[in-house]
């Protein structure tokens, strides 16, 4: 039995999938107002419960005899600030020196692990899904966008080494918009309110744990993408999830949005 701690977006039900093609039962343990609700349909078995609730989760894994965990899709960051915490995860957050999402999952997955809950890879069983390196689509970057990637990978890997973000936008080696709180897509939305045919570069922590808070992209980034008029997507290989990877491509030739692994 395998538990999940379900965020928001198709990660999770993903997951879900190819898990259980491997022979393993999923519990997942679905977040209020985040996760979707046909994981109810897609997993094993679903309890319910709310961000900050430390005490309860630890509760059911528990209960299910559930020893290995696995975290998958995202909790908007800005929940932070709503979010109500047991008087578990209060003691826990009381003792961080900062609440970046960093520290703040590095933390609960040591409190897990006290309990004798280990937490896997977010990749478990997607290893197919990974960036490789290298040009996904038929539309190919020009030499500006070349330069462009390599200048908003080496600004992307400093915000990330902040915990500050994952994402850049870049036109013509200018930083047009960098991820905080909001989001990816948030991101790529601004950047797009200012210019257009710009480049996105995504990448990991340079020490990414890749238990929690991977970088990911979908067809909803696709989408994202088109509507901000953006020209390129580079993510980094090795470390990026593409889900819906064929879709994703296709999606991306349709558009003539070229999608790199760099």
């Amino acid at each position: 039995m395998l538990g999940l701690i379900a965020g928001n977006g198709s990660f999770p039900l993903i997951f879900t999938k190819q898990a259980k093609k491997k022979g393993e039962k999923v519990v997942a343990l679905a977040l209020f107002n985040e996760t979707d609700k046909s994981i109810e349909t897609t997993a094993d078995k679903t309890y319910w419960l709310n961000v900050g609730q430390l005490s309860k989760l630890i509760e059911i894994l528990k209960k299910e005899h559930i020893t290995k965990c696995v975290m998958a899709g995202q909790v908007k960051h800005t929940k932070l600030f709503s979010v109500k915490p047991d008087l578990k995860a209060l003691t826990l957050l009381a003792k961080l020196k900062s609440k970046t999402a960093d520290s703040i999952l590095s933390a609960v997955c040591n409190e897990l692990k006290k309990e004798g809950i280990e937490f896997l890879s977010s990749a478990t069983y997607l290893s197919d899904f990974i960036a490789k390196e290298g040009i996904f689509t038929k539309t190919k970057p020009d030499k500006s966008q070349k330069k462009d990637i390599e200048f908003g990978y080496g600004i992307a890997k400093e915000i990330a080494k902040l915990d500050i973000g994952q994402t850049v936008c870049v036109k013509d080696k200018s930083i047009v918009a960098v991820e905080a709180m909001e989001g990816t897509d948030e991101c790529i939305i601004r950047a797009g309110k200012i210019t257009d045919n710009f480049t996105v570069v995504k990448v990991a922590r340079p020490k990414q744990d890749m238990r929690f808070d991977i970088p990911v992209i979908g067809l909803k980034t696709i989408e994202t993408l088109k509507e901000s008029k953006a020209s390129l997507l580079a993510v980094e290989s090795g470390k990026t999830l593409i889900l819906e990877i064929d879709e994703v491509i296709k999606k991306s030739d349709e558009y003539k949005i070229c999608i790199v692994g760099a």
